[in-house]
């Protein structure tokens, strides 16, 4: 299974920041360390690509240093050449992940879920929408017709619903703390907002319901999922209270449910904000190894199909 990194593409952020930067790296040194994983680096995105879902005067904008300080205020980042470079490799590897999933299965970004930027400008640490870029881009080369991005980052899609609103090729569905961040939610195709507090059984029984109903509407090619670790219960800003065993359930879920309908999964990060950082990267790269695990699947299910299909050919 192939996994983009870009976390060596450093953002250089004041003191104090909060944004916890070094959670890529630490993650990215985890996953060296599993079994069939293999790491990739994430390549560059033209403007081009990013105009799939950006308007060309905001990419000028943010690629020419020319963000008002409004602008970087609401993004979170200070300009620099540095953000550039990192926001355009962090959808590079969604990218990546959605080309290499539709060969092999599934494919990993070990960052990207910038689910808050929207068309011409971005938000809540999101520079460009890697998502709604990757979406587009799989359906311009003629890989899927139709995408779904399933978000169970904590925070609604704000930004992925509002440049995907008209397109019914891409659909969109959020399952998120009602009311956590963003506060003036977008509309998504479906939206599922959860109480404060909502533990694994609760979550679960409604990540179940919601994708049933997705299902019922769509059948893509490819899922792009967020898979945050901001629900989890020792998250600053998730207000949920998912355990570790919930999540792993809820990737679990997730994976197989793409597995039974042969569709391909592409995963990104989203958030996480731990008051312990390694509980943020221990969520990350459970992820991973059920990503990992499902691709042993895939393959041990394309196998089967390829020994039935010699068999019957025998007989």
């Amino acid at each position: 299974m192939n996994a983009y990194y870009s976390d060596h593409f450093v953002l250089p952020l004041p003191a104090g920041h909060r944004f916890p930067m070094q959670k890529y790296r630490l993650l990215r040194e985890a996953v060296a360390a599993m079994p069939g994983v293999v790491l990739q680096e994430a390549p560059h995105t033209s403007n081009g690509v990013l105009a799939l879902a950006h308007d060309p005067r905001y990419i000028a904008a943010v690629a020419g240093g020319e963000l008002t300080a409004a602008q970087q205020r609401a993004i979170g980042f200070p300009w620099s050449l540095e953000m550039v470079e990192r926001s355009r490799r962090a959808t590079g590897a969604t990218i990546a992940a959605c080309r290499a999933a539709l060969a092999d299965g599934v494919a990993v970004n070990l960052a990207g879920g910038t689910h808050h930027a929207h068309g011409d400008h971005g938000e809540g640490f999101c520079v460009f929408n890697d998502g709604a870029v990757a979406a587009r881009l799989m359906q311009a080369e003629r890989r899927v017709r139709q995408v779904a991005i399933v978000d169970l980052d904590v925070h609604q899609g704000n930004g992925t619903a509002a440049i995907l609103a008209r397109d019914e090729s891409v659909f969109t569905l959020s399952l998120h703390g009602e009311h956590n961040y963003p506060f003036a939610k977008a509309c998504s195709d479906l939206d599922v907002g959860l109480p404060d507090g909502t533990g694994d059984a609760s979550y679960l029984a409604a990540l179940e319901s919601a994708l049933a109903h997705m299902f019922s509407l769509v059948a893509p090619q490819l899922i792009i999922f967020l898979a945050g670790a901001d629900p989890h219960e020792g998250d600053r800003l998730g207000r949920l209270k998912l355990t570790m065993a919930g999540l792993a359930a809820r990737d679990a879920m997730v994976f197989q449910q793409a597995r039974d309908r042969g569709i391909a999964v592409a995963v990104t990060m989203g958030g996480g904000y731990g008051r312990n950082i390694d509980d943020t990267v221990a969520v990350h790269a459970q992820t991973i190894g059920q990503a990992a695990l499902h691709a042993t699947l895939v393959d041990t299910d394309k196998n089967r199909r390829a020994d039935d299909g010699r068999q019957r050919e025998f007989r």
